[in-house]
Formats: structure tokens, C-alpha cells, sequence
């Protein structure tokens, strides 16, 4: 997708310029905004160009003159020309280099200059020469810690975000289906139980006319090559970098497909156990009896009811339990989308945010959200402008201006409060005293030991303050390793002061992951599922958010924002 790689030039052409002799903060930053932007458009932006040029990309927000001219360079021809200067200056890796923990632009290039280091494997030769160490500044320390970001990097390489590979098998499944070849598209695999990242995408099809079906597959604009073709199954690869399965079936095998591309393996393998001790033969293209007879030909939910059970959601189907609950017909109703009345975590300008409370609240109101919390940075988090005391006040005030003016939604209160080394809060309880409710959460000192961890956020959660704890274990999915504390001591804290987890279902975090979520429900607690907006379209990251709670098994009753307004304040002041 042209987007994601648009956006990763900019964030290169931000590194470089943060390199120069001359300050270029502000262009620095205007590049960084613009990369944010292009990435967490869910559309394509040569979609939104050809709509309306470019001054449909500087609607956008944090698109400006100068940045709408590279896309539509870019569009037009596949460069962008400032960026190709800047990499005579910087033939480096930058888009590799600084997705390794414990690596930066800044070190990136001093490594260069001082090393020749330039990219992944000149990197990994200078770490066995030990070399780095040697550098001022650096260190033994160091050079471990780069190490292990260069390992913790190549295990999680080849494996997609969620929020990046969905929205793509969507618009493929959606071409697809508009192409009017099929009678099915469906997408399974991973994607459609809703893992955090995704090493392929599987799409499933139903068609009269399978030949034409591929050759206008390998024709689509989301393809960049063609890995393998036939008349039933082609792989192309996408432009995303990922590797696309799609496979066309007969009708009366569709169910059976759809079940088998779907289940992880050890689901599958209970099943086909389950089978055979009916007396059938399971597989991808059907349930067979003794007599050779494909028995089940409705859809994946009649395989489920013919050996003896419900059919569980796709999200469940990892083998956890599941199949003995369906079994014994307890499947629990997991929680629907439509089930949430608002969210608490969302950031306007007033601190890291691209939109005003009321542009907020009204592009929430038009997703049917009831309500909106609005919880901008104290004043720790200082990358993300965060607000001292004084400030806060004078913005919690904004948001009750607004409120008087808002129809259809209510704006509440709230703040994203940083919990401190020593597990105090960067707000005084003057302040919180004034809010509807707190998130609280960790961005410094991420290294703490584990012991010293747990008494931070126990203590934090003791002071009685703190009514959602935010993003809990603080990781960036493929980039960033989860915080270490004790989970049961924190759970038992939590249980204790009755504060709530949230779910950020923000694509890099989807934090608690859905095996915490087990743990947590060990617990007698509740959960929130938050998007962590920092612009209006990151709303629609609700969607991940649920599927994490599906597939920690949550249901309606165990997340607070399915409440209605007055019943949520009610929950919140106790």
C-alpha cells in the first residue's frame, strides 16, 4: 500500500533532518506528524488524491503544502526527490536501524560515521567485532542492549500489525467481491481470529469462473509480484510486504475450508481427534462418514453441531478450552462492538492530539459513541506537551464549555496521569478530584527490576486515584518489550482499590494482550476498551480493542464503557 511507504519515507526524511548542522526542529516535526497521518489513514491516500488533489491532502490533518506536494510527487512517479537527496548525505538504513531497541537516528549516524555501519548486517558485524563498546558513550552495556533489540527484531520480521494487515485483506476481499467472479470471499486465518500481527493473509472464495477469478487477483493494484498461480490457488505478494494465500472451493466445501483455514492447528487437530471417534474423516474439503459421503455441506456452524458441539467464534478457536466448553454448550457470548457506548482514552490538541474536544466528540457522536472521555498528558510525558496543574484546570474547564454546547454525546473528564518512579502521580488530588475519572499509566524508568516495578504501580494504586489503568505492560508490539512486575500482586492491588484494565486497542499495543486478560480474569476485575486517539481516526481502533477481549473470552458484563452514561459515572465515582 502506497500509504505505509510514503509514511516511512517521511519518518526517514525526519531522521536525516534531524541530523543536519542546522536546527530543523520544526521541519523535523512537521515531517513526523505528516508520517503519522498518511499511516493511520484507512484508506488509500492516492484514493483521497485523485478525489480531490492536493487540496484534499492538505484537509488532512498535519498535511501541509510542502508534504502534499511529495505525495502527489510520489503518486505520479514513485520517488520523492528531497528524500533521494537526503539519502546521497545518508546511505542509511534508517527504517531498519531504528526499530532496533536501544537504537535511534542519532546513533544510527554516529555508527555510520565513526563505523560504516549502514544497515542490519553491518551492524551484526560490528557487534561480533565488538566494536561498538569500544565507542565513547557507548559501552559494553550497550552494545548488549542493541543486541538483543537486533534479536527481539528478527523474531517478530515477517510478521504484520493487525491494524495494517486487516484494513488491506479487507479492500482485496472488497475487490473481489465487486469484481462479480464470486459467489463467497472470505478472509480466515489469523486475521480472522484476531491475532496482534499476521505472517500471511488467507482468503477463501467460492466461484463458477476460478481461472478468471486469479487472473484478476494477480492483476490488482495491492499486488506487487505473483509468487505462484493455478486454477484454484494463487499467492501473490503485496505491496504491504506480506505473502497473500487465495483459494477457490466448491460450495459444498466452503464451510469445511472456512473452519480449517481458520482454527490455529492445535484447535484443528482436536477436532479431527473428535471426529474420528465419531466415525468421520474431517478435512478442508469436508466431513466425510465410513462411506466416503461429505455429510456436512452448510457451513462451518454444521461441522461443529455434527460432532456434538456449538460453534465458537472465530477469536476462541486457539485451543484454550474452548472446544470442552462447546461441548457442553457454555460457550460464553463475547462481547460485540455494537455493545460499546463510548470511549476514555483519547487525546486532543490540548496535549499530543491532531483535533479540538468538540472535532473529537463529533466525529465520536458519529460513530453512535454516547459518550467520549477525554484524557490529554500530565505533565511528565513532556514529548507529548502534557499539562501541569494550572493547565489542567483551565482545560478541564474547556471541556465543560463544550459540553454546554455538544448535542448528542457527553465529553467527560478525564486525564492520562503518569505513574511516577517512585509510584506517585503527576497530578495533585486537587486535580484528579475534579475529574469524572483517571488513567493512569507508565512511559519512564521502563527497565525497573521486577520487584521494585511492582511496589511502583501497587503504590500508585493504594493512593486511591486511580480508576483505569492504561496500556498495563507498556509494550510496542515488535518493538518494544512489556514492562516486569508481579501480575498477581498488581492484580490483587487492582481487586483491592477497584481499579479497572484497560484494553488499548491502538494496532502497535492491543495492551492487555489477550493472555493477560486471562490472568486479569483470575482476578474479580473489570476492563475498558479504549482506541488511545490521538486523531479521529483512530476511533475506528475500537474494532481491535473487542478483538482482544474476544479473545480473552470477555463478555459484555465485564467491560464498564458498555454502560450507559449515568450507570459508568455512577461505577466510576464508587
Amino acid at each position: 500500500m502506497v500509504n505505509s511507504r510514503i509514511a516511512e519515507i517521511f519518518e526517514e526524511i525526519a531522521d536525516m533532518l534531524e541530523l543536519d548542522t542546522v536546527d530543523r526542529k520544526f521541519e523535523v516535526l512537521a515531517y513526523r506528524k505528516a508520517a503519522q497521518t498518511i499511516q493511520d489513514l484507512q484508506e488509500p491516500v492516492e484514493d483521497i488524491y485523485a478525489r480531490g488533489g492536493l487540496e484534499a491532502l492538505q484537509e488532512l490533518p498535519g498535511i501541509g503544502k510542502s508534504t502534499s506536494q511529495h505525495i502527489e510527487e510520489y503518486i505520479k512517479t514513485g520517488r520523492i526527490g528531497k528524500y533521494d537527496e537526503l539519502k546521497k548525505r545518508f546511505p542509511i538504513d534508517f527504517n531498519t536501524l531504528t526499530k532496533i531497541p536501544g537504537l535511534g537516528a542519532k546513533k544510527a549516524a554516529r555508527l555510520y560515521k565513526e563505523l560504516k555501519v549502514k544497515d542490519l548486517g553491518s551492524l551484526k558485524k560490528a557487534i561480533e567485532e565488538h566494536r561498538i563498546m569500544k565507542l565513547e558513550g557507548f559501552g559494553e552495556r550497550s552494545e548488549e542492549v542493541i543486541l538483543k533489540g537486533i534479536q527481539q527484531y528478527e523474531s517478530s520480521s515477517g510478521r504484520m500489525l493487525l491494524g495494517r494487515a486487516l484494513p488491506e485483506a479487507e479492500r482485496i476481499v472488497k475487490s473481489i467481491k465487486g469484481s462479480g467472479l464470486v459467489h463467497e470471499a472470505v478472509i480466515g486465518g489469523s486475521t480472522r481470529r484476531r491475532k496482534e500481527t499476521v505472517g500471511d493473509l488467507d482468503i477463501l472464495l467460492t466461484s463458477g469462473k476460478p481461472e478468471r477469478v486469479m487472473d484478476f487477483i494477480s492483476g490488482m493494484r495491492e499486488v506487487e509480484s505473483v509468487v505462484l498461480m493455478g486454477p484454484t490457488k494463487t499467492t501473490v505478494r503485496l505491496k504491504i510486504g506480506l505473502n497473500c494465500d487465495v483459494r477457490v472451493v466448491d460450495d459444498e466445501s466452503f464451510g469445511a475450508a472456512l473452519q480449517y483455514f481458520t482454527g490455529n492447528k492445535e484447535h484443528n487437530v482436536k477436532l479431527r481427534e473428535i471426529a474420528i471417534g465419531k466415525g468421520y474423516k474431517l478435512n478442508e474439503y469436508g466431513l466425510f462418514d465410513k462411506k466416503g459421503r461429505n455429510v456436512s455441506k452448510d457451513g462451518e456452524e454444521d461441522i461443529y453441531k455434527k460432532l456434538g458441539m456449538d460453534c465458537m467464534p472465530p477469536e476462541m478457536r486457539e485451543n484454550r478450552g474452548e472446544v470442552e466448553l462447546a461441548i457442553k454448550h457454555k460457550l460464553p457470548k463475547l462481547i460485540e462492538l455494537d455493545e460499546i457506548r463510548g470511549d476514555l482514552h483519547t487525546h486532543t490538541t490540548a496535549s499530543d492530539g491532531s483535533y479540538s474536544i468538540m472535532e473529537m466528540a463529533d466525529a465520536a457522536k458519529k460513530l453512535g459513541r454516547e459518550y467520549i472521555g477525554i484524557s490529554d498528558h500530565s505533565k511528565s510525558e513532556y514529548v507529548a506537551h502534557g499539562m501541569d496543574d494550572r493547565r489542567f484546570v483551565k482545560h478541564l474547564a474547556a471541556i465543560d464549555k463544550a459540553n454546554d454546547s455538544a448535542e448528542g454525546i457527553r465529553i467527560l473528564k478525564g486525564a492520562e496521569i503518569d505513574i511516577l518512579k517512585d509510584g506517585s502521580l503527576d497530578l495533585s488530588s486537587k486535580t484528579m478530584d475534579m475529574m469524572d475519572y483517571t488513567l493512569a499509566s507508565i512511559h519512564t524508568s521502563l527497565t525497573m527490576p521486577k520487584e521494585e516495578m511492582t511496589r511502583r504501580i501497587v503504590r500508585a494504586f493504594d493512593s486511591g486515584h486511580v480508576s483505569i489503568w492504561a496500556h498495563p505492560t507498556d509494550r510496542l508490539i515488535n518493538a518494544r518489550e512489556p514492562i516486569n512486575f508481579d501480575f498477581d500482586k498488581v492484580f490483587e492491588a487492582a481487586e483491592r482499590n477497584g481499579v479497572v484494565m484497560e484494553i488499548d486497542g491502538f494496532p502497535d499495543r492491543l495492551d492487555l494482550s489477550d493472555e493477560n486478560i486471562f490472568r486479569a480474569r483470575k482476578h474479580k476485575l473489570k476492563f475498558c476498551i479504549d482506541t488511545d486517539s490521538h486523531s479521529i481516526d483512530h476511533l475506528s481502533f475500537m474494532r481491535y480493542g473487542i478483538g482482544v477481549a474476544r479473545r480473552g473470552w470477555l463478555e459484555k458484563g465485564d467491560v464498564i464503557n458498555t454502560m450507559g452514561c449515568k450507570e459508568l459515572l455512577s461505577f466510576l465515582k464508587r
